[in-house]
């Protein structure tokens, strides 16, 4: 909830003081407002979904799970237009469903080598990743309005599910200043700078910016990268151990988005 409230809240002061006239031209339509919240939610889910992952399993196979978005977005397009997918997109298909299945699984079909609930959250971040992927496109918004300012006000939104969430799981006000009183000058500087500035308000605003000016195709293969960095960050800086069938499961994602993203 404080990610979303400090990354949201700088986010949208930003937007006020430099593209005033942006933002209330967002806000001034009934429709595009109605897609921005929708955008904004997935934005918020998508964060809540994938810390949810790495809690339960780890950054790289967290990352990996992500990727199931493109798979997400295939299939919405499939049934938007009306068609079966391609020989290429069932191929992607295929790839990211055997990559799931040897991640999951560490090769032994029968047996569950993660925990359920990680694999569920896993999955659930996929499908958040599509849709926010897919809502500014289908409603106008980055041609509009620009892929950063959508993005900032998208995060801004997402506040108004995050802090009804919080109290709906029994959390306090007080158990929040509990857990942020332990905080020191190094934690705040790390979560505020790390997590909120460079994850989540780079991480978003960059990735959607590189996507509207390269288009879906390469921004999607560009992002195969992500599940490669997260992967070797997590071994060497938190000594996370991977098998050889994280490994080829991973091998296998990316493949599976250079199937979907190629013409």
């Amino acid at each position: 909830m404080l990610r979303v409230i400090l990354g949201g809240g700088l986010f949208f002061l930003v937007l006020l003081w430099k593209q005033r006239a942006v933002v209330r031209a967002m806000f001034a339509s009934w429709t595009n407002f109605k897609g921005m919240l929708l955008f904004g939610c997935a934005l918020y889910a998508n964060q809540l979904f994938y810390a949810q992952t790495v809690q339960l399993t780890n950054a790289g196979t967290a990352t990996v799970l992500q990727m199931l978005g493109s798979v997400f977005v295939m299939l919405y397009v499939c049934l938007r237009e009306r068609h079966l997918p391609r020989k290429r997109e069932f191929a992607g298909l295929l790839l990211a469903l055997v990559a799931t299945l040897l991640i999951a699984t560490q090769g032994d079909i029968q047996t569950l080598s993660m925990p359920p609930e990680g694999l569920f959250w896993g999955i659930l971040t996929g499908a958040s990743t599509g849709v926010y992927i897919l809502v500014p496109k289908y409603c106008g918004l980055f041609d509009r309005y620009g892929s950063v300012p959508v993005v900032g006000v998208g995060m801004f939104l997402g506040i108004g599910l995050a802090v009804p969430l919080y109290f709906l799981q029994g959390q306090t006000l007080t158990l929040a200043w509990a857990t942020l009183s332990g905080f020191g000058l190094v934690e705040w500087g790390i979560f505020v700078v790390g997590l909120v500035i460079v994850g989540t308000i780079g991480g978003y605003a960059f990735y959607l910016y590189g996507v509207s000016v390269v288009g879906s195709v390469k921004g999607s293969l560009l992002g195969a990268i992500e599940p490669v960095s997260a992967t070797v960050i997590a071994a060497l800086w938190l000594k996370t151990a991977f098998t050889p069938w994280d490994m080829a499961g991973m091998i296998l994602m990316c493949a599976m988005v250079v199937f979907l993203a190629e013409d």
